[in-house]
């Protein structure tokens, strides 16, 4: 009896006729012909009532199934689906009401639509997330009415389904099919310039026009009796570490999604593809304590291990100890590598605190530096500015763009490489950079 009353709603169509017979009984005070009238559509409307509820309790006629894939993915629009079905032997009038994760705060999400007998319906609807974790939905509730609309039955199905978030695997799978079609350039990736090439020989084949002339062979030429050159390819298997600061300048949100999960998705991506051109790849997240370190290797399914550990970074965003992240690379990176450093800096002073630690890296590895430019400081600066007050917060903005740029330019006088990005190029910037650093030789 307990499960038929929370399952027994009254529809609103219901108080519409309810107020309408208060009318009419009010009104057969002063026009009395209108009282046994009132009376009988009072009647009507209870024996429809009863038989509307009979209708819809008489079978259990509807199926529903939310479907979820298996991980979502940080920072994308995820889709995902409703299917339900109705049985009922006439047309019924459906809501439904999804009760999302408590993370996306939303409390209003509803579907409506009308069945026929033994229909399917499916609805496509998209979530973008924008934290790691567990996500658990609560009831898939469906409000099921027939053509009368006196009454409803709430059915539900599948509660608490929990789903985790994982980094931006949408984003990976992109990079990862553009990069299998040769469509890389159709995202922003940069064909780069041979500027020399690594002693990794390849094969010898005829000479076309914009060959590098200093390859060619004279051997192989002459036997030929036709321009014969050799062919490098990119020395393989080379160690290259993504290190995420995990500290408290990384805590800064831009759409919705934190600096740090920028840096997950990006090194998620990027080590998928640099797996994919037959290099080593490792992974290390540091902040007051290293937290995650993974040796650089080169198995495909060594993909797994970095996914599953960049799901587990977690921080309390305090201060980060270069000092201890050198100590640990000196220790663990014999070889030399290429390291990528999530970080931000907001002030040159800040810069100059790790200026030694970031210097001494360089010497032994080759060391990329990424940091951030503040998006919202560039809106401001090309904004016009109207007021005095508008002018003083413009040359502010200004002010920070520019220690930036400067921040930029003294890391590379000292030989380091360096990526200054919007969040939302972070993946595109790092890839062409690790393009750029392979076809140059440097490493």
């Amino acid at each position: 009896m307990l499960r038929f009353f929370k399952s027994f709603y009254i529809h609103q169509t219901f108080f519409w006729y309810i107020a309408i017979l208060v009318a009419s009984f009010i009104l057969s005070y002063w026009v009395t012909w209108l009282y046994p009238i009132s009376w009988l559509l009072f009647y009507v409307l209870i024996t429809l009532f009863l038989l509307d509820s009979y209708l819809l309790y008489v079978t259990y006629a509807i199926k529903a199934e939310r479907e979820l894939p298996q991980k979502l993915s940080n920072g994308d629009y995820n889709d995902l689906q409703v299917k339900i079905t109705s049985t009922y032997g006439f047309n019924t009038g459906i809501t439904v009401i999804d009760e999302l994760p408590q993370q996306f705060q939303k409390r209003d999400f509803s579907l409506t639509s009308k069945l026929s007998k033994n229909e399917t319906w499916r609805h496509s609807y998209t979530l973008r997330p924008t934290d790691r974790g567990e996500y658990v939905f609560g009831n898939l509730n469906v409000y099921a009415a027939t053509p009368l609309q006196l009454v409803k039955r709430r059915y539900t199905f599948q509660k608490d389904q929990m789903v985790p978030v994982y980094p931006s695997i949408i984003q990976m799978q992109q990079y990862d099919f553009l990069a299998i079609s040769n469509k890389l350039t159709q995202i922003g990736l940069k064909k780069i310039r041979r500027i020399g090439h690594t002693q990794e020989f390849e094969q010898i084949k005829e000479y076309i026009e914009g060959d590098d002339i200093r390859t060619l062979n004279w051997k192989a030429t002459a036997k030929k009796n036709q321009l014969m050159v050799n062919q490098y390819q990119d020395e393989k298997s080379q160690p290259i570490y993504s290190i995420i600061d995990t500290g408290r300048v990384m805590k800064m949100p831009f759409n919705g999604l934190k600096l740090l999960d920028y840096a997950i998705n990006s090194t998620l991506a990027f080590s998928n593809v640099a797996l994919k051109r037959n290099d080593k790849t490792g992974l290390v997240s540091f902040s007051k304590k290293i937290g995650t370190f993974l040796p650089a290797a080169q198995k495909i399914t060594h993909l797994n291990g970095i996914l599953e550990s960049l799901y587990n970074i977690d921080t309390a965003f305090t201060d980060s100890d270069f000092g201890l992240l050198y100590a640990h690379l000196k220790r663990k990176v014999n070889q030399r590598s290429l390291l990528l450093l999530y970080t931000n800096f907001e002030h040159m002073s800040a810069l100059k605190r790790q200026l030694p630690y970031l210097t001494a890296m360089a010497k032994k590895h080759v060391l990329v530096v990424i940091f951030f430019e503040n998006t919202e400081l560039e809106k401001l600066i090309h904004t016009n500015a109207e007021d005095l007050k508008a002018i003083y917060h413009k040359t502010i903005a200004e002010k920070f763009s520019m220690e930036k740029r400067l921040m930029q330019k003294a890391l590379r006088q000292y030989g380091i490489q360096t990526i200054l990005t919007k969040p939302e190029a972070l993946t595109i910037n790092t890839i062409n950079k690790y393009l750029e650093i392979k076809a140059r030789g440097l490493l």
